[in-house]
């Protein structure tokens, strides 16, 4: 149970594969403008991630590995990815309209942010069984979900701050962006 406690702890804050891997920017820079949009997309992506960690994590086990057929790994995973982001789609337009009309334009987007099969990859490298790669799928979309909501609440206090013109939009976001992955480097120390 420590173990699991240690995979999430590490996938949420030490390990923030945003902050630390760099996976994942495209959403983090260009769609947190707001608060809501950024919980509204965290919420997304953390259920294709985890789901999509799940379904890939049995296709190599189950399927790949046992045909010999290790070499289709990437297509196959972006393959379950799309499809898992279309299940989800229709889903959840069934099931609640506006939840739909909330996240209908961060569904699409999650079948090309690099952090699902980033987390999808990441997990079969660090030699995960099922249950290990649950919670590192969840913790990483729970560290994601993190860091865009705490720069997408940096991101609307910039926007009132009187700043030089030299600094306004994308040299004010880098940097923003610096300064918390430093931030974030602080959790280092933490499981060691």
């Amino acid at each position: 149970m420590l173990d699991l406690g240690l995979i999430f702890v590490a996938a949420v804050l030490v390990n923030n594969f945003v902050l630390t891997q760099f996976l994942g920017l495209c959403p983090f820079v260009g769609v947190t403008g707001r608060l809501d949009n950024a919980l509204a997309m965290g919420a997304a992506t953390a259920f294709v991630l985890t789901l999509s960690a799940a379904v890939t994590h049995l296709l190599e086990h189950l399927v790949l590995v046992p045909l010999g057929l290790e070499y289709l790994r990437v297509l196959t995973f972006i393959v379950i990815i799309a499809s898992l982001v279309q299940l989800t789609q229709v889903t959840v337009r069934a099931i609640s309209p506006l939840l739909h009309q909330v996240l209908g334009i961060y569904l699409p987007l999650i079948t090309t942010n690099c952090a699902v099969l980033g987390v999808a990859l990441l997990s079969l490298g660090q030699g995960f069984d099922f249950v290990d790669t649950l919670v590192y799928a969840f913790g990483a979309s729970i560290g994601f979900t993190l860091v865009m909501v705490v720069f997408a609440a940096m991101r609307e206090q910039l926007v009132e701050a009187q700043l030089p013109v030299a600094f306004r939009g994308a040299p004010i976001v880098l940097l923003s962006a610096g300064l918390l992955s430093l931030a974030f480097m602080g959790f280092r120390g933490i499981g060691s």
